[in-house]
C-alpha cells in the first residue's frame, strides 16, 4: 500500500507543479505577448498589432487551461514543444542543459566526496567527534560568493584555468569546487555526526582486540552509519544540478539551471515547463535510487525487524567555542546596531575598513557593519522562523513516508529560484514571497532523515520486545521512536539553518528577496559581487557572519545535548548508589 500511496503523490505532485508552471504568464499578472516580443527584439515597438500577431501565433487567446492541455498533449507524442522565443525545439536545448549540469554534478560530488571524506577521517582514527563547527562553516559558505572569489583568484590573478563559458574538462575545476565545498562540508557533518555512537559499541571493541585492521572496522561503521544518510546524499545531487543557478551565471555555463531561469524571465513557457520536467523527473529517479542504495545497504533486517540501533552518544564540546562564536556575532550586530545603515556618502565610498568604519563601506559610501547588524534580524529571524517550521513538517511527515516521500522528491528537485519566480509572480518580490519559496523547498531533506530513522526505529529488536510485553504504540511512539528520532534530525535542522539564509541570500542575490535599500544579508552580498576585487569586505562581512551562525548552531546545540546527557548519567549513577541504602520493608510472617 506504501509503495501505492507514494507512487500517487509523486504523480499529484508532478502534476500540480507542471500545472502551476503553466499558469507563470496569467500570475505574473504581465502581459506574456509583452514580455517575449521584448525577449525576441527588444527594439520592436510593442505596437497593437504586433502584440497582436503573437497573441494568434502562440494561441494566448485560448487561455492558459487550452495551452497547458495541448502541451501535455504534445508530451504523450514526445515533443516538447517550441520555443516561444527563439522558435527552436525545446528537447534539444533541454537536453543539452541537463547533460551540462549532470557532467557538473558529478564533478561536485566528487569535490564533496573527497571533503566529507577529509572531515570524517579525524572522527574514524579517535574515535570520537569533534563539536562540528568547522564543516558546518564550510556548508554555510554561499556558493555564488565563493564562485565569485575562485574565479577572481583562479581564474584571473593567477590564470589557471578559464574564468567563463563550456569547452572542456578544464571549465568544470572552478564551478565543481564553488558548489562542491558547501556540500562537502554538509555531508561530512552528518556522517561525523554519526560515527561516535557506533564506534562506541561492543563489537568494534571486539574486532579491534581479534586484530581485525582498522580500516575494515571503519568500512563497517561507515556502513552502519550511512542507510539513514543515503536519502540525503541523493537530495544534495539533485540540489547539485538545479540549484546551481547562481554558480552557473557567475561562469556563464549553459546549464538546466541557467536555461530555466532564462525561460522564467522571459515567459518561454514550452521551455520552461520542459526544464522544469526535466529537473522533476531527475528528482525521481534519484529518489528511488536512493531507497533502493539503502535497502541494499541495510539488507534482510528492516524486512525481518531485527535491526539494532546505535545508542546515542553526545559530542562533548568545551563551552568556549558556542560562546566564543556568540560573543563575535553579538558584539559585531550589536556594534551595526548603533550605527545608521541607510546614510550614503559617495566621498567615502569602497572605503577600507578603518576606525570610523571597522568593516568599511559599500559602493555608495554606507557603513558596512551597520548594513550587517540591521540585516541580522531580518536575515537570521526569518531562517530561525523557516528551519523551525521545517523541522516540525518534517517530524509529522516522517511517521508518513508513503504520503510524504513522493512530494518530498518533487520539492527537492524544485531549484529554490524558479519556486521563488513562481511566489514572485504572485505576491511579488520580498521577503515575505522569498520566505514562502524556501518554507516550500526546505522541508524535504528533513523529512527524508526523519523518514528513515523511523522506518529503522520501526524494525528495531528492541521495539520488537517492546510489543511483545505489551507497550501500547502511544507508549512506543512517545518514550522510544519520537525520541530516537527528533534529536539528530533537530541537529540536522540546525545545521542547516545557516543554509536556509544562504538560500533566502540566493533569492536577493537575483533580485526575488529583499529590495533595496534593505540592509538584508542576501543583498549584501549581491551588491558585493560586482566589486569584490576591489573592496572584498564588503562581501566577506556578510559571508563571515553566515559562517559563525553554522558553527554556533551546531556547537551550541552539541554542547547543550552533552550536558543533558551527562546530567541524565549522573542521576542514573545517583538512583543507582542511593538503592542499596533503602530501608527494606518488613516481612510479614
Amino acid at each position: 500500500m506504501r509503495p501505492t500511496a507514494a507512487g500517487l503523490t509523486r504523480l499529484l505532485s508532478l502534476l500540480a507543479v507542471v500545472a502551476v508552471v503553466g499558469l507563470l504568464p496569467w500570475l505574473s499578472r504581465r502581459d506574456p505577448a509583452l514580455t517575449v516580443l521584448r525577449a525576441r527584439s527588444a527594439e520592436q515597438e510593442p505596437t497593437e498589432e504586433a502584440l497582436s500577431a503573437i497573441r494568434e501565433d502562440l494561441g494566448l487567446d485560448a487561455g492558459p487551461l487550452s495551452l497547458l492541455g495541448n502541451w501535455a498533449a504534445d508530451l504523450l507524442r514526445g515533443d516538447f514543444g517550441t520555443s516561444w522565443v527563439s522558435g527552436y525545439d525545446v528537447l534539444p536545448s533541454v537536453t543539452a542543459g541537463l547533460q551540462v549540469s549532470l557532467a557538473l554534478m558529478g564533478s561536485a560530488l566528487g569535490v564533496a566526496v573527497l571533503l566529507a571524506a577529509a572531515l570524517v577521517a579525524p572522527v574514524l582514527v579517535r574515535g570520537r567527534g569533534s563539536a562540528g563547527a568547522f564543516p558546518a562553516m564550510l556548508a554555510a559558505v554561499p556558493e555564488f560568493l565563493l564562485a565569485t572569489v575562485v574565479l577572481l583568484v583562479f581564474g584571473v590573478w593567477l590564470g589557471w584555468l578559464p574564468t567563463s563559458g563550456w569547452e572542456g574538462p578544464a571549465y568544470l575545476v572552478l564551478p565543481a569546487l564553488a558548489l562542491g565545498v558547501p556540500a562537502g562540508g554538509l555531508l561530512g557533518r552528518l556522517v561525523a555526526d554519526a560515527l561516535p555512537a557506533v564506534l562506541d559499541e561492543r563489537w568494534v571493541e571486539l574486532w579491534r582486540g581479534a586484530g581485525v585492521r582498522r580500516t575494515t572496522i571503519s568500512a563497517a561503521a561507515l556502513k552502519r552509519v550511512l542507510p539513514p544518510l543515503v536519502p540525503q546524499l541523493g537530495m544534495v545531487a539533485v540540489g547539485l544540478t538545479g540549484g546551481a543557478v547562481a554558480v552557473e551565471l557567475v561562469f556563464a555555463v549553459p546549464g538546466i539551471g541557467r536555461t530555466a531561469l532564462g525561460a522564467a524571465r522571459s515567459q518561454d513557457l514550452p521551455l520552461l515547463q520542459g526544464s522544469v520536467l526535466a529537473l522533476l523527473l531527475l528528482g525521481l529517479v534519484a529518489g528511488a535510487t536512493a531507497a533502493f542504495a539503502r535497502r541494499r545497504l541495510l539488507g534482510p533486517a528492516l524486512r525481518d525487524a531485527g535491526l539494532t540501533l546505535p545508542q546515542a552518544r553526545p559530542v562533548r564540546t568545551h563551552p568556549t567555542i558556542p560562546l566564543a562564536l556568540f560573543a563575535v556575532l553579538a558584539v559585531t550586530i550589536g556594534w551595526g546596531l548603533l550605527r545608521d545603515p541607510y546614510t550614503v556618502d559617495t566621498t567615502i565610498r569602497l572605503a577600507s575598513p578603518s576606525w570610523a568604519h571597522p568593516l568599511g563601506t559599500d559602493a555608495l559610501g554606507r557603513d558596512v557593519l551597520a548594513r550587517l547588524g540591521h540585516g541580522a534580524a531580518t536575515t537570521v529571524g526569518t531562517a530561525a522562523v523557516i528551519c523551525l517550521v521545517s523541522l516540525l513538517t518534517a517530524l509529522a511527515l516522517g511517521f508518513l513516508p508513503g504520503v510524504a516521500g513522493g512530494a518530498a522528491d518533487i520539492a527537492n528537485a524544485l531549484p529554490p529560484v524558479i519556486v521563488g519566480i513562481l511566489v514572485a509572480a504572485a505576491a511579488g518580490p520580498g521577503t515575505g514571497g522569498a520566505a514562502l519559496a524556501v518554507a516550500l523547498i526546505s522541508w524535504p531533506a528533513l523529512s527524508a532523515h526523519a523518514a528513515a530513522l523511523v522506518q529503522e526505529v520501526r524494525a528495531s529488536a528492541f521495539l520488537t520486545a517492546q510489543r511483545a510485553i505489551g507497550a501500547t504504540p502511544w507508549w512506543i511512539l512517545t518514550r522510544h521512536v519520537l525520541p530516537s528520532v527528533a534529536a539528530p534530525v533537530a541537529r540536522h535542522a540546525l545545521l542547516r539553518l545557516p543554509g536556509i539564509a544562504l538560500a533566502l541570500a540566493s533569492l536577493g542575490f537575483l533580485g526575488l528577496g529583499a529590495q533595496p535599500p534593505t540592509p538584508e544579508w542576501g543583498l549584501l552580498l549581491d551588491e558585493s559581487r560586482a566589486y569584490v576585487e576591489r573592496a572584498p569586505w564588503a562581501g566577506l562581512a556578510p559571508a563571515v557572519a553566515l559562517a559563525l551562525l553554522a558553527g554556533l548552531a551546531v556547537s551550541g546545540a552539541s554542547y547543550a545535548q552533552g550536558r543533558t546527557a551527562r546530567r541524565t548519567s549522573r542521576t542514573a549513577r545517583a538512583a543507582t548508589t542511593a538503592k542499596p541504602l533503602e530501608k527494606e520493608a518488613p516481612v510479614e510472617v
